[in-house]
């Protein structure tokens, strides 16, 4: 599902209730994480919850600025979700197009801010981070 059918959905939803249903949906969703890949070298650090993230680094044809592509998993439910709208909003982009896109701004758009726990927030922002941090490490190569 990519990011504009997601932002359609929920503005479609008027009760943070249902949000937080579609949220967990979208996280049953999301293609599971082989369980060899559940190491440190792909936990995001600053989650409550148990987060990883895989990221892979294809050069694009011509131009050769690398494209990103994320798989994620999570022993909960509702971060699940938040890691399928990460996945939406930036896997398959350039690694410039991620560092310019305002992540923060759409998660306010969505009212994850106002919705989240401290701790849930704080998690989104470390996913966020390790999404970004990798985008700057593939400019980098």
């Amino acid at each position: 599902m990519d990011i504009d059918e997601i932002l359609d959905n929920f503005a479609y939803l008027d009760d943070w209730e249902d949000k937080y249903r579609y949220l967990i949906d979208l996280g049953r969703s999301l293609e599971p994480l082989p369980e060899a890949l559940h190491t440190d070298a792909y936990k995001v650090r600053g989650c409550a919850s148990q987060v990883w993230l895989e990221t892979s680094v294809e050069p694009q044809q011509g131009a050769g600025e690398p494209v990103l592509r994320f798989r994620g998993d999570s022993d909960a439910h509702l971060v699940r979700g938040l890691i399928s709208l990460l996945i939406a909003l930036f896997s398959g982009r350039t690694a410039e197009d991620i560092l310019a896109t305002d992540a923060l701004a759409l998660f306010q758009r969505l009212g994850l801010e106002a919705h989240l726990t401290p701790q849930r927030s704080n998690g989104l922002r470390a996913m966020l981070e390790r999404v970004r941090n990798d985008a700057r490490l593939a400019l980098a190569a």
